[in-house]
């Protein structure tokens, strides 16, 4: 199926059908005081499954925060998702959740399908399993992905310390890919940090590049990229970070100046010196980004 003209109903046409979910029943398996917010670890029912996420709540809130959406990473670690995010394992420059809880935001951190708690395996990529049981049956692997955001969404959103009208969302790599699609599929996310994961379609056919199982959806780049879909979400501010040396984000040059072309406002694409890293000077920006934005956006509802 081609997309001729972009809309939130043709989008989900081409993504493919999704399973109707039931009652979340949310669960608080454990809760550890941290420096200066409470992590939860919460599960909840998804389609697919049994979800897994942390919960990072600000002490001492006078009213409600924003709430953030922190995907974590692929670098081909399926054991590593939520955990990374809040500062347990992994790399520290990708502890975001964790760091963005210390600046009084709430951050909701799910283990996308195949990794950590989602991993069936001792460890296994899955994730081209995932998606070609899909693709047999006319559906994709993106399209459960993006359904399941909104799903951690519905649950983060019922918490009291939560401001359900500043949804934001932040993420690295894979984590950045997602954060382009995410505000296409869900209206109520209104900023996007999308750091080293922005490689166009176009540029992904390159054998240096390829593309991941989580965007594999038939037919969408034969007219489409994702320009189209960041001019979709126009409810959503984006910032899009990039480097000079790194294979996804080849082409944020071309992203930013298609979006000028077509006059797209509500996206903003900064391209530094460096690797496909997250590091703290490109984090403080992303943050700075969103205080700006929910600042703009109103005071805490107390």
């Amino acid at each position: 199926m081609t997309i001729d003209r972009m809309t939130r109903e043709s989008l989900r046409q081409v993504l493919g059908p999704v399973d109707e979910p039931g009652p979340l029943r949310p669960a608080v398996e454990e809760e550890v005081a941290c420096d200066g917010y409470v992590r939860r670890l919460v599960s909840y029912d998804v389609p697919a499954g049994r979800a897994s996420a942390f919960v990072c709540v600000p002490d001492a809130l006078t009213g409600t925060a924003p709430l953030v959406f922190c995907h974590h990473q692929h670098a081909g670690q399926f054991d590593l998702g939520k955990s990374e995010v809040c500062g347990l394992r992994g790399d520290p420059d990708q502890a975001y959740a964790a760091e963005l809880a210390q600046r009084g935001f709430v951050t909701i951190a799910p283990d996308a399908i195949g990794f950590e708690d989602r991993n069936w395996t001792d460890g296994q990529n899955v994730t081209w399993f995932e998606l070609s049981n899909r693709i047999v049956v006319g559906r994709t692997l993106l399209a459960t992905c993006l359904q399941e955001i909104s799903l951690a969404l519905d649950y983060a959103t019922t918490l009291p310390e939560a401001d359900p009208d500043r949804i934001g969302f932040i993420g690295h790599s894979y984590g950045g890919r997602a954060a382009l699609w995410a505000p296409a599929w869900d209206q109520r996310i209104r900023a996007a940090v999308s750091n080293c994961g922005c490689v166009p379609y176009r540029e992904s056919f390159a054998r240096d590049v390829g593309f991941q199982a989580e965007f594999v959806v038939p037919d969408f780049a034969s007219e489409n990229d994702l320009e189209d879909v960041i001019a979709l979400a126009h409810q959503c501010q984006y910032l899009i970070l990039a480097t000079d040396d790194d294979r996804w984000s080849r082409g944020a040059a071309s992203i930013r100046d298609r979006l000028d072309q077509r006059g797209t406002r509500h996206a903003r694409v900064e391209i530094r010196a460096g690797g496909h890293d997250f590091p703290r000077t490109a984090r403080s920006a992303a943050y700075e980004f969103l205080d700006e934005t929910f600042q703009a956006a109103g005071p805490n509802r107390g």
